[in-house]
C-alpha cells in the first residue's frame, strides 16, 4: 500500500485516479484550495505559489492534474493568464515544496499536454519532437520546466502529455454525446485536424502504470497508438449513436463563437505513445470506436 498525494482530486481524471487506487487499498492525500474539512486533505493555493509541505510528508507518489480548463471559457486576456499561472505557479510551488521535504516522494507524475507540439497536420510526433508555436504550446513548454525543482531533488519526474479525454463524464465526450443524440453532430472546420484522443479508462491505467515504471521519466504521451481525424471521429460518434451527422461547423463560425481558441479547435495533433507503449503498456481502447464505445457504456 503506498500513500499518493493528487491534485486537481475533484476532476473528471483525478477523481477516476481516487477511485482506483483506493479500490486497491492505496491511501490517497488531496491537495485542496480550501481549509481541509477532512483527514487526508491538504492545503494549497497554486494561485499564491502556497502548498502545506508538512501535509505531504511521508507520501510515496504525487500525481499533479490540477489547471483551469482549456475550453471552460472564451479565451480573454484575462482567461489565458489563469491558464497559464494554473499551472506553472502551480506546478512550480507543488515542486519546490516536494525538494524541500527530508525525505521526498520517489515519484512525480506532472500534466502537460500534446498542445507543446503546436499544429502538426499529417506530421506524425513523438516525445522526441520539438515544441511547436502558439499560445498553448508556449504554456506547455513553461508548464514543464515548473516541475524542475522536483527533479533537481532526485524525484523521478514523469510529464504527462495527455490528449483529448474521451469520457461521457467530461471533457470532450461530455460536450459532443449530447450533440450527437440529438443528431446535431458534425465535422469541425474541414475535419482534417487530427485528434490524438485516449479512453478515461486507459488514461487512468497509464498513469497507475507509471507510478511503478522505475525507469520511465521526462515526457510520455498520453494518447492511444491511433490518432484520427476529426472527419473520422465524426463518423464514428455518429455510428456508435446510430444518428446521423451531416452537419458541418464552418470555420468562420468557430472563430465568431470561439474567438482565438477556434485556432486551437482548428489545429489538430498526431502524436503517438511511443514511449508507452515501450514500457510494455497496453492500451484496452487502442482505436477510437472502441474509445468511443467504452466512454458511453461508463458507469
Amino acid at each position: 500500500m503506498s500513500r499518493v498525494a493528487v491534485t486537481g482530486a475533484s476532476g473528471l481524471i483525478g477523481s477516476a485516479l481516487v477511485r482506483s487506487l483506493g479500490a486497491d487499498g492505496h491511501e490517497v492525500v488531496r491537495l485542496v484550495r480550501r481549509a481541509p474539512r477532512a483527514p487526508g486533505e491538504v492545503a494549497w493555493d497554486p494561485a499564491r505559489g502556497h502548498v502545506d509541505a508538512a501535509g505531504l510528508a511521508g507520501c510515496d507518489a504525487v500525481v499533479h492534474l490540477a489547471g483551469a480548463g482549456i475550453g471552460d471559457h472564451r479565451w480573454t486576456a484575462a482567461y489565458k493568464k489563469e491558464i497559464r499561472d494554473s499551472r506553472v505557479h502551480g506546478t512550480g510551488a507543488l515542486a519546490e515544496a516536494l525538494a524541500s521535504l527530508d525525505r521526498p516522494p520517489r515519484v512525480l507524475l506532472s500534466g502537460s499536454a500534446i498542445g507543446i507540439y503546436g499544429d502538426t497536420g499529417e506530421r506524425v510526433v513523438d516525445e522526441d519532437a520539438p515544441p511547436g508555436s502558439g499560445f498553448l504550446a508556449e504554456v506547455c513548454r513553461d508548464w514543464e520546466e515548473a516541475a524542475g525543482a522536483a527533479a533537481e531533488a532526485g524525484v523521478r519526474t514523469v510529464l504527462l502529455r495527455t490528449g483529448l479525454v474521451l469520457s461521457r463524464h467530461g471533457g470532450l465526450g461530455a460536450r459532443l454525446f449530447p450533440l450527437f443524440r440529438l443528431g446535431l453532430g458534425g465535422r469541425l472546420g474541414g475535419g482534417g485536424q487530427y485528434w490524438s484522443f485516449i479512453a478515461l479508462r486507459d488514461h487512468v491505467a497509464a498513469l497507475r502504470h507509471l507510478l511503478d515504471a522505475a525507469d520511465v521519466s521526462g515526457p510520455v504521451n498520453l494518447t492511444a497508438p491511433h490518432p484520427v481525424t476529426n472527419r473520422e471521429a465524426t463518423r464514428v460518434l455518429g455510428r456508435a449513436l446510430r444518428r446521423p451527422a451531416p452537419f458541418a461547423v464552418p470555420a468562420p463560425a468557430l472563430r465568431l463563437a470561439l474567438g482565438e481558441m477556434a485556432e486551437d479547435v482548428l489545429a489538430g495533433q498526431r502524436a503517438v505513445p511511443r514511449r508507452l507503449l515501450e514500457t510494455g503498456f497496453s492500451f484496452a481502447c487502442p482505436d477510437f470506436e472502441s474509445a468511443a464505445r467504452a466512454a458511453l457504456t461508463e458507469d
